[in-house]
């Protein structure tokens, strides 16, 4: 079992190449990432994507890129002529203003002039580039995924035991069943002869009244798939990608323990099925967490 929080760090540094990568992970019903890099990867994100989804199947993921190319290499210069040209002729005006100061104006003083120079960077990441990236990703989502499973541990631990206080509520309900009929068998009896005083009670329509009420608040069904589903739940958490389907059987939990609640017409019943219902949801909170 997998949380969907955690956190990873990848780097690689080699060859005047300096590249971390930063990965970090809050739970979302479906898998979303989001990107912030330098320009330099852009053209990666689908990559970066890719490979992400072949370790994450849920999720929001931010990954963060840091990048430093400190390779000895040929650099371009790019000469902006219109802002070049645009100086050149704001000084021969400023000439023309005051004729009689030095006239100290050159190529060289041009070329000092801002954004008339530039170093063209590359516009895109070179092979090396791109191999340290995956490199620096795959051990950031390793890390990502160690820090994931260790919660992953918790949240279980933490889900199955309250499977357990489930299971003793579903339990204690079970118990309590079958004396409901019995005690609606005597309170409908008292109130009758207390309404009917010295008049002899009919004994076949107080059976047929009791049949009735018992159908109707027959539980038994719905104890029995609550017992399925504590048993489903504890088999599921044994495998490892398993959010879906606990969500699934969670809401099949609620079903179950809402129909009880409506059906019991008991009030120690339906003390115990909402506090089933609070250990449910419980449940269902750290469910959104998993994977």
């Amino acid at each position: 079992m997998l949380s969907m929080t955690g956190y990873g760090r990848g780097e690689y540094k080699q060859d005047g190449i300096e590249l971390t990568v930063e990965i970090k992970t809050v739970n979302n019903r479906y898998l979303d990432v989001s990107v912030k890099s330098p320009r330099v990867f852009t053209a990666c994100e689908d990559l970066i994507r890719r490979l992400l989804r072949e370790k994450l199947t849920r999720g929001h993921a931010d990954v963060y890129i840091n990048f430093s190319d400190k390779r000895e290499k040929a650099r371009s210069l790019y000469l902006d002529e219109n802002t070049a040209k645009a100086y050149a002729e704001a000084a021969r005006r400023v000439a023309a203003m005051f004729p009689d100061a030095e006239k100290d104006f050159s190529v060289t003083s041009i070329l000092r002039f801002p954004d008339v120079i530039k170093a063209e960077e590359s516009s895109a990441a070179d092979d090396e580039c791109v191999a340290a990236l995956i490199e620096a990703l795959n051990a950031a989502t390793s890390k990502l995924n160690e820090m994931r499973a260790v919660e992953g541990v918790k949240l279980e631990a933490d889900m199955l035991s309250r499977m357990d206080v489930i299971e003793r509520h579903v339990k204690e309900i079970e118990k309590l069943a079958p004396l409901v009929a019995d005690k609606y068998r005597v309170k409908l009896e008292a109130g009758m002869k207390k309404i009917l005083e010295n008049v002899e009670v009919d004994e076949g329509r107080l059976l047929n009244e009791v049949a009735v009420f018992t159908d109707k608040s027959n539980i038994d069904e719905e104890l029995t798939r609550l017992k399925s589903h504590i048993m489903q739940f504890r088999e599921i958490c044994k495998d490892g990608i398993v959010g879906r389907k606990l969500d699934f059987l969670v809401q099949e939990f609620n079903r179950e323990t809402n129909t009880v609640c409506s059906k019991s017409n008991d009030l120690e019943i339906t003390r115990l099925g909402l506090a089933l219902k609070n250990e449910i949801e419980k449940v269902r909170e750290q469910v959104q967490n998993v994977e």
